[in-house]
This record gives C-alpha cells, structure tokens and sequence, in this order.
C-alpha cells in the first residue's frame, strides 16, 4: 500500500472509532425507566379481570422486553408490554415490572389492594349549596358547587383593606356505603389537591380535615377545588369533588373625599387582593369597583362647560403600582344607569376589571388598589362605594 493509501485508511480508521464512541455514548444516556398503569386503578375485587400497560415505560424505540411478576415471587407470570392478571385472594399483592434493553434492567414495584369478590365501593358525595342572597339582596347563583357570599356592609373608612375571610360547611352526609352490610368509617377533605402534602403519590386524598360535617375556617375570597374521599369499613375507597367559590363586597357610606389642590388631585385609596392562579385553580373572575356621588351637593361649585356637575373618578392600579384602567373615558350619560341609582340626583360609576388584565401575561394578580381620584376644587360626598370581588359570575 502507498504512503497516500495508508493514510487514508488511516483516517476512516480514526473516523470509525470516533463514531463508535458517539453511538455508545448516546446509548447510555438513553433513560431506561419502568413505568406501569393498570386499570381498574383502585378498587379491586378478588378475581376481577385488572389490565396492565407499561407503555410509558422508557425508551419507546420498541427496544424493550417486558416481564411481569404478579404474586411477589420473583418468578415471571407474564411477558409483553400489557398484560391481564387476576388475583385470586383478598390483601395487598406486590406487582414488579420489570424492563430490559438487551443490556440494562430497571424495575417498578406497586402495591395493589385486593377486597374480597362481594365487596362494593362507597359512593362519596359533597352536597353543594349556595348562600341564600348575595350581597346585593338578589338570589345568588345556584348550580354543582359551593358559592359563599362574604359581605362587609359598612365599613370604616379607616379600614379600606379586604381582609375579611368566610366560614364554609362541608358536608358529606350524603355519601353512603356500598351494601347494606357496610358502613362508612371515615371522611377525608382535601383543601389543595395540587399539592401531595402527605407524599404518598395521591395529591387528592390528603386529609386537611376530617369529619362527615367539618367547618372550613379562615377561606379567603377566591376560587378553590376540594376533593371529599371516603373509606368504607371493608377498606374501599371513593372520591368525589367540587368547586367552592367565595365572592367579596366590600361596602363603605356617607364619606367625603377632598378637593383639589395645589399639589394634585385628591385621593382616597383602596387595597384589593387578586388571586389568578391556573396551576392551583384558584383564578378570579372579575373585580368591579362601584362609586355613587351627587351630581350637585352642598360643596358643588358650579362651572362651565363640562364642569356643570361633580365628576369622580376611579382608577385601578396593580402589585407594582402600574395603572391598569380608570374611568375618564366614561361620560357622564352613562353614570346614570342602574337599578339602584337616582339618575334625577346620582352619578353611578361601575370600573369593571377582567381575569384577563389580571393575568400571567398581562399585569399578574397581588395587592391591587383602587383609587378614588377627584380632580375637582371643591370636596365631594360619597353615598356609596362598593369594591366586588367575583370569583363566581
């Protein structure tokens, strides 16, 4: 071979290698991991049929083989990806999947729950209600949750933070057992099921409180699931789960808010949590702040122009003090609406905020304020300011 010969083979010689090295490599940094599901997932009776699947089990290149051990043994019962066992007596049945590559093996072990054949699952239920009025004296909104009016009717103007929080009643009263022979041996709230709390792989079944009827203390306004699972003397288990829904009014009467200066515009201002959260189901719907005034009162003076009547308006700012919205662009034709507004004599002003300008994307949630801004000289009373929080429309 010539010198220019050699040297080429040398070359995909050292080609070759370094390939080679590559593919190994990206072999073993492949994840080789065990993953199995079965159904049904609980609840499962002496010979019933239960299905097997490891198909999230990784890599998903069709380079696995599967093996089954379903007594504990350390024998192999089944081979394949699925698989469809039945147990054939009552207790806990250790199952072990166990995955290999050609090289590798990895496992995973569960524990099932075996009942006896004759055995039936509780039915759990949440009775779901809604206040008897919200806040306004209208029915409120009645439907498969639990809606919870929390109103401050009159309140100090010293205190213009929302701070207050609801008392709500969980009931399970009518959940039942499974057969007559049965009973139900205990109840197990859940306040947060995103959150696995007790660290048993089942984030909804930690028990926050328990008890057939418990009182939820201290909800803040806002959006929130709850999951109720009961446990039935035969050991079964069920679970049932609804939304529970706080809206705030917030209600302060009879203030007066002064008028401009040399400084700038008076200003009276409110503190207004918001709660937009999708990870943990807890998003608001909207935020209306609500404001009535006379048009003319003992310290109105008049003008010209636009400046006939009082005119006050209401601004919305987020955590970080940035304005979101205010209500300069709305005439005073249309502060005259409402059912409950003296168009002859009142101004009433709605500043309604949506979810979305509460969202990620958008200005976040937090401590929002709403201010009572008056641009006017002379002071001005206040009949009645209102800040709503919905969280259930």
């Amino acid at each position: 071979m010539g010198r220019a010969g050699a040297a080429g083979a040398l070359v995909l010689l050292m080609l070759a290698s370094t390939m080679a090295g590559c593919l190994g490599t990206g072999e073993e940094d492949v994840a080789l991991d065990a993953v199995f599901t079965f159904s049904p997932a609980s609840n499962i009776n002496e010979g019933e049929v239960v299905f097997f699947d490891a198909s999230g089990s990784l890599p998903s290149d069709g380079s696995l083989t599967y093996r089954w051990d379903f007594d504990g043994d350390g024998a192999v019962d089944e081979i394949g990806r699925t698989a469809e066992w039945r147990f054939t007596s009552i207790g806990d049945a250790l199952v072990t999947l166990t995955i290999t590559d050609g090289v590798r093996n990895a496992e995973a072990t569960r524990t099932i729950t075996v009942y006896e054949a004759t055995a039936e699952p509780p039915v759990a239920t949440i009775t779901t209600y809604s206040s008897d009025w919200d806040c306004f004296g209208e029915d409120a909104k009645t439907g498969s949750f639990i809606l919870v009016w929390l109103c401050e009717d009159d309140k100090d103007l010293s205190d213009r933070r929302i701070e207050a929080s609801a008392s709500v009643l969980l009931d399970a009263t009518d959940s039942t057992a499974g057969s007559s022979d049965d009973w139900i041996t205990s109840w197990a709230w859940d306040l947060d099921p995103s959150e696995d709390s007790d660290g048993d792989g089942d984030p909804e079944n930690d028990a926050d409180l328990e008890g057939e009827e418990v009182e939820w203390q201290n909800v803040m306004p806002g959006e929130y699931e709850i999951v109720l699972t009961v446990v039935s003397g035969k050991g079964m288990a069920e679970k049932d789960d609804t939304k529970v829904y706080v809206n705030y009014v917030g209600t302060w009467l009879d203030f007066e808010i002064g008028g401009n200066s040399t400084s700038g515009a008076a200003e009276i201002t409110f503190d207004m949590p918001v709660v937009y959260d999708r990870d943990s189901g807890n998003t608001i719907s909207k935020a209306v702040g609500h404001i009535t005034y006379p048009k003319q009162d003992d310290d109105w003076v008049p003008g010209t122009g636009n400046q006939n009547n009082n005119r006050l308006e209401l601004y919305v700012y987020d955590e970080d003090d940035d304005e979101v919205l205010n209500s300069s662009s709305i005439g005073d034709d249309q502060r005259s609406d409402g059912d409950d507004c003296d168009d002859g004599d009142e101004y009433c002003l709605d500043l309604p905020v949506s979810s979305y300008q509460m969202g990620e994307s958008t200005h976040g949630d937090g401590e929002w304020t709403i201010t009572i801004h008056n641009d006017r000289w002379n002071d001005i009373q206040v009949n009645r300011f209102r800040i709503v929080l919905y969280y259930k429309t």
